[in-house]
Parts: structure tokens; C-alpha cells; sequence
């Protein structure tokens, strides 16, 4: 699977950066029918502290998938996405039909 990764306004995080590459590398081997993931990271003005956003696009056959996530901490946010893309995943591998 492709990775890409895109840091918006904000400089770059290698933790952040490596932890998102392990867990899609994880995601990719459980659903070998990934093609390429998206990933960006933003920091957005919020009054409740949570600033840190990761959105991750998924190309896969049919619909993309899409997960965000804001949290106090990119590495936070990364997780919590990862974990949404996880449900959405699941779901998507039930539907999928044998040939």
C-alpha cells in the first residue's frame, strides 16, 4: 500500500509521521485490498483544547474511506482515526462478495 503523508501549516512530527505508517502497514496486511492511503495532519483553533486533527483517506475497490479525528495530540488523533477506519474496514470486508 501507498503512503502519503501531508503536514498543513505546521511542521512535521516524527512520531506522529512514524506511528501512522506502522498502523496503516498493520491495517494493510489484515485488508490486502488496499491500494493507497492519505494521510493529513492540521492543527485547527478550538476552544475545548483539542486542536490536533488527522484525516485519513483510504483507497480501496469501491467507495473511499474516510476517517478524521481531533484530539490534544496528533499521536492521540492518529489512533482514534485509525480506529474508526477499523470499523468502517470490517464493515466493508463483510460486504465484499467471494467471486
Amino acid at each position: 500500500m501507498e503512503i502519503t503523508t501531508q503536514f498543513v501549516q505546521n511542521q512535521a512530527n516524527g512520531t506522529a509521521d512514524g506511528l501512522v505508517y506502522e498502523k496503516l502497514e498493520n491495517l494493510a496486511k489484515h485488508y490486502n485490498w488496499l491500494i493507497r492511503a492519505k494521510v493529513v495532519f492540521k492543527e485547527e483553533k478550538s476552544s475545548d483544547g483539542k486542536r490536533k486533527v488527522c484525516d485519513i483517506m483510504l483507497n480501496c475497490p469501491g467507495p473511499q474511506i474516510f476517517a478524521s479525528s481531533n484530539e490534544e495530540s496528533f499521536e492521540m488523533s492518529v489512533a482514534e482515526t485509525i480506529r474508526d477506519l477499523e470499523v468502517q474496514l470490517k464493515k466493508r470486508k463483510s460486504e465484499i462478495k467471494p467471486f
